[in-house]
């Protein structure tokens, strides 16, 4: 919360002093006068009080030079300038006449007030103060367009870099946070701080003001990393211009600490309670409102260590304050009602408890309206408490709104958001949708819970993903000249990060670390710059509101099929019995599997402790990828963890379309056996991102017609190696090399055969081979049809890869030891090997090895691709389909990138894969594709068949298609396209 000053004692003050010098004051006034003059020592920073002999001209003139003050977020005040030329109004108001013409001439002094513009300034002031008032009453749609046509007349009469402009915005900005637009706040402050940081200097405390509301967004969005850097500027600026002692510094300690206790640091963050709290007794009061946030805040940290008799009384008199300084009305008491509530809740006060959580709902429903972004917290609360009560039907209900409230936040401020800013925001919410999962394991039987925990799946699963695709479709599809030249600058910053990043770290100088975090930063901005402008063109892209996203799902689904949605989460206890002191919460990761099926019925059913899930899906994958004779045991043990228990739940269906979570995304399903045969012979599988992936997607304006291949890279001598080297590689490879920092990448006679294959199967399909393979020509292709990418694949972080395989193995960055730190992000740490750019047809005694960053194709790049038209993506490749699981979000490799660049469909790898076995496995896929088979049938079938040459599932079971499964309109007869 926002420390503000309060005008109204400046109000006061006028009022003391003007009939003081009409008769003098009574003792009642002059007690006033007194706690005025201490409001305003502390708020103006004075360091001796206010003398009585300054009488109402000294008051007035050390206000004309003071620094403009802070706002707030329960309502703003005005900056110093604007209010002063208010006072004549308040003044004539308390039948002070005499005084406001002094008041005006006193104002009119002010340092830096233009002499012209005089009427233009006194409406603008007029507007302020109007605005003001409607904002502290929460009117906020009666304030929005006093700030805006008071905005315009300073720009116009003061030019857009005036302070005062920069106060207007920050109240403006305030405004919009209140109602829950965090994304047009943020913007505003943005810009309020760069005027401010311009006119005043980086080290003004106004600054510090602005530094503190932008931390502010960023905590509510979970973006704790960057929220604490601003934070901590914010504080040495308050302690070097206004003191250690101060209440603003009192204000932003206060907000670091929140941060802080968010993060469950309790240690560090009592103390800077206590500090504030100290500092605004002694410098405010007892009772004034800005100690109600930082008792509020520490009785929170108390409550969540259950030291409840500690925390009551803080919570009590943080309530009595607020009550009484804003009103018993005000929203902003609603948040000390719920943890009260929360408080009486833990204690087994049952009746105490539900007073205030339905007034705290009330009172936030009738100031901000049934779908503000704030009733979340409110709705959550007493849902649990009715599931307390017994009441599971109203709890249900009020579940299911704060989600869709919580849902209509996330549609907003997704829009404006980069990757780096999406992802810990939709963590930040994680903790509500788990809290469905929870429900949905303690009553699978309730078809209610069941549709509203399958909605927050279908909405919530894989949402990043999906965001980033969005910005990139309307790139290409949407914006204009200046936007595409800012996206293919993002191209270029990404590049030069990937080419940085892939250097020996050893190598690496401090100049270079500078650059890469410079890169990183302005890749983000680059990045939230289109996310901002695309904004207006990716909001036509409506999903289904929570209430109607499974119909339209259910209706896509084949009549054979199915819908499998696979969650993994933490789950909590729903019911919590009063303990003091209450145990340590634990909150078990499990996992849950939900069908939809294709009318519409939902079923489900609790599949245990992700512990067991998980290890026995990478038992299964390590068995498969190291060829073990032994794999049928693992493949069993997964098969009766996670598919048998769904047989009753799908009757006779066996086409799923499965949507993994967690460990689950990393292992074939087809490869797991029912102790008969492997479920190749029995299921047909299609992996998908979401459930919302069988969606209809928007139609392109044009359907891409080529197939392109690029294959058997000329990896030319890597790293220096002598080109006689290569001949040294196995006679039959499997598509791998050893690490690089020992051996040269193994060259891929299998990936040239396979792509020969195609092209006598597909005539039209165009070959780029040996020199011609490389990563230009890949990031500057136009959109295919299809794409067929046969080489090398690497995810850094690997073990060491077997001889005769595509992958380049285990490497921290180009071959270093394991103990390297891996890079951030997983982007960077997954890609392809290509032909680089010295990679032609140079002499063999003078050959001119490549740079990685020129052979180096990173997950991170190729994002930035336009696939949108594109129908299918082939990476015929070692571990393709690996990546950083993040749970509810996907894997973060190389398939999310083709995936954001806009392929509908995408066939990858889950291991390191054997270069002769493949190239049979892709020309069978490629026959079936032909013979009018869908994308994931197609595999296989291709798969069936290569199993019966080569039985062990390390042949014929690594490769997945994710994405849809229709035939491909591209390989259709003339006349005959595949729907």
């Amino acid at each position: 919360m926002q420390y503000r000053m309060q005008w109204g004692w400046l109000v006061v003050l006028f009022q003391v002093a003007g009939t003081a010098a009409l008769g003098g004051p009574s003792k009642e006034l002059a007690e006033k006068r007194e706690l005025a003059e201490k409001r305003l020592a502390a708020d103006l920073g004075w360091k001796a009080k206010t003398r009585e002999a300054d009488g109402f001209s000294g008051a007035v003139t050390r206000l004309a030079h003071t620094p403009a003050q802070r706002g707030t977020g329960l309502g703003i005040s005005g900056a110093p300038i604007a209010s002063c030329l208010n006072q004549p109004r308040d003044l004539m108001s308390l039948g002070l006449e005499p005084f406001a013409h002094q008041t005006q001439t006193l104002c009119r002094a002010m340092p830096g007030e233009p002499l012209t513009g005089n009427s233009q300034i006194d409406l603008a002031a007029s507007l302020n103060h109007q605005a003001n008032r409607y904002s502290d009453q929460a009117l906020y749609s009666r304030a929005e367009p006093l700030y805006l046509r008071e905005l315009a007349i300073l720009e116009e009469v003061l030019g857009p870099k005036h302070p005062r402009v920069a106060a207007t915005l920050t109240h403006l900005a305030n405004l919009y946070n209140a109602q829950g637009s965090y994304a047009r706040a943020e913007t505003l402050y943005q810009h309020a701080l760069e005027t401010l940081e311009e006119s005043l200097g980086p080290d003004h405390p106004d600054v510090a003001v602005l530094l503190n509301n932008l931390a502010l967004i960023y905590k509510a969005q979970g973006a704790y990393a960057r929220a604490e850097p601003l934070y901590a500027r914010a504080l040495a600026i308050d302690e070097q211009a206004l003191g250690k002692d101060h209440p603003d510094t009192a204000q932003t300690l206060n907000n670091l600490a929140n941060l802080l206790s968010a993060q469950g640091l309790h240690a560090r963050a009592e103390p800077l309670y206590e500090r504030a709290l100290a500092i605004q007794e002694l410098a405010l009061g007892e009772d004034h409102p800005d100690l109600a946030q930082t008792l509020n805040n520490l009785a929170n940290l108390l409550n969540a260590q259950g030291l409840y008799a500690r925390a009551e009384p803080l919570y009590e008199r943080a309530l009595d304050i607020a009550e009484a300084s804003l009103g018993e009305r005000h929203p902003g008491v609603a948040p000390l009602l719920n943890n009260l509530a929360n408080l009486y809740r833990a204690q087994g006060m049952y009746a105490h408890a539900e007073q205030l959580y339905e007034r705290a709902l009330t009172l936030e429903e009738a100031a901000l309206g049934k779908d503000h972004p704030g009733l979340a917290l409110s709705l959550n609360n007493l849902a649990m408490f009715r599931l307390i009560q017994g009441r599971s039907a109203e709890a249900l209900r009020l579940f299911t709104r704060a989600l869709s409230v919580s849902e209509q936040r996330l549609r907003h401020e997704a829009l404006y958001l980069s990757e780096a800013r999406l992802t810990p925001f939709l963590q930040h919410l994680r903790t509500d949708e788990e809290r469905l999962y929870s429900l949905l394991r303690a009553h699978p039987e309730d078809e209610g819970v069941r549709r509203l925990a399958l909605s927050a799946v279908l909405l919530l699963k894989g949402r990043s993903v999906e965001a980033m695709a969005d910005t990139s479709r309307s790139i290409y599809r949407g914006l204009g000249t200046e936007d595409r030249g800012t996206f293919e600058r993002l191209r270029e910053v990404r590049s030069q990060l990937a080419a940085l990043s892939l250097r020996r770290a050893g190598s690496r100088t401090q100049r270079d670390t500078q650059l890469l975090e410079s890169l990183s930063r302005q890749a983000e901005a680059l990045e939230a710059s289109l996310a901002r402008r695309s904004a207006a063109v990716r909001a036509h892209t409506v999903l289904p509101p929570p209430e109607e996203i499974i119909n339209p799902i259910a209706a896509a689904l084949p009549r054979d099929g199915a819908l499998v949605e696979f969650i993994a989460y933490r789950d909590s206890p729903l019911l919590e019995r009063p303990v003091v002191p209450p145990p340590k919460p634990t909150r078990q990761l499990r996992y849950l599997a939900v069908v939809l099926l294709p009318h519409a019925e939902i079923r489900a059913i609790d599949l245990g402790p992700a512990e067991t899930v998980d290890r026995a899906a990478s038992n299964l994958r390590e068995a498969l990828a190291r060829r073990d004779t032994a794999f049928e045991a693992p493949a069993q043990t997964l098969y009766q963890l996670v598919l048998q228990p769904l047989l009753p739940l799908l009757g006779d269906i066996r086409r799923l379309f499965i949507s993994p979570d967690g460990q689950l995304g990393l292992v074939p399903f087809a490869a797991m056996h029912d102790g008969h045969q492997f479920l190749v012979n029995s299921f047909d599988f299609t992996y998908l991102t979401s459930g919302r992936d069988l969606l209809p997607r928007p139609r392109e304006p044009e359907s891409p017609r080529s197939v392109v291949v690029l294959a058997d890279p000329n990896f030319h001598s890597p790293l220096g190696v002598p080109p006689s080297a290569l001949a040294q590689a196995p006679e039959s490879p499997m598509r791998s090399a050893t690490p690089m920092a020992e051996q040269p990448w193994a060259p891929l006679p299998g990936t040239r055969q396979e792509a020969e294959a195609i092209q006598r199967l597909i005539p039209q399909a165009q070959l780029f081979l040996g020199p011609e393979a490389t990563r230009e020509r890949l990031l500057s292709l136009p959109t295919p049809a299809i794409l067929h990418l046969a080489t090398h694949g690497f995810f850094l972080g690997d073990a060491s890869a077997p001889t005769a395989s595509r992958a380049v193995g285990y490497f921290g960055a180009l071959g270093e030891v394991p103990s390297t730190p891996r890079l951030p992000d997983p982007l960077l740490r997954s890609g392809l090997v290509l032909a680089g750019d010295s990679a032609s047809p140079a002499a063999p005694s003078s050959p001119s090895p490549p740079q990685p960053g020129s052979t180096w194709v990173t997950a991170l790049e190729l994002a930035g691709l336009n696939l949108w038209g594109t129908e299918l993506v082939v990476m015929s490749a070692c571990d393709t389909g690996r990546g950083d699981v993040k749970l509810g979000q996907g894997v973060y490799g190389l398939r999310r990138a083709f995936v954001v660049a806009g392929a509908e469909t995408v066939v990858m790898s889950l291991w390191k894969v054997n270069d002769e076995t493949t190239r049979v496995l892709m020309e069978a896929y490629y026959r079936n594709l032909l013979a009018g088979q869908g994308r994931a049938t197609a595999l296989r079938e291709a798969m069936r068949w290569v199993s019966l040459i080569y039985p062990h599932p390390h042949y014929w079971a690594p490769f997945i298609a994710l994405g849809q499964d229709a035939p491909l309109r591209t390989l259709a007869p003339a006349g005959h396209p595949h729907p």
